[in-house]
């Protein structure tokens, strides 16, 4: 493999990975991979925001208020919250 680094973890986290990895038919590596790419960073989640922000405008012709924007931001976490457990 061309690009590889370690990373540490306790033995306990590394148990549960383990076991998790051998669940789901893959290798602890595989496991990581898909929860690395699986969790948008700050950055993306500002990029999306922007896109969906232009999109609405280009459709209602407007950008939502910053109270609207506040409204929906807070209603999706709380969504997000019910769906990931680890989020609540």
């Amino acid at each position: 493999m061309a690009d590889e680094t370690s990373i540490k973890v306790s033995a306990s986290t590394r148990d549960r990975l383990a076991a998790l990895a051998a669940e789901h038919n893959t290798t602890i590596r595989q496991l990581v991979e898909e929860l690395a790419e699986a969790r948008p960073t700050q950055a993306e989640y500002e990029e999306r925001a922007a896109q969906a922000r232009d999109e609405l405008a280009s459709i209602l012709g407007t950008v939502p208020s910053a109270e609207a924007e506040a409204k929906a931001r807070g209603l999706l976490e709380r969504m997000g919250a019910r769906q990931d457990p680890a989020a609540a």
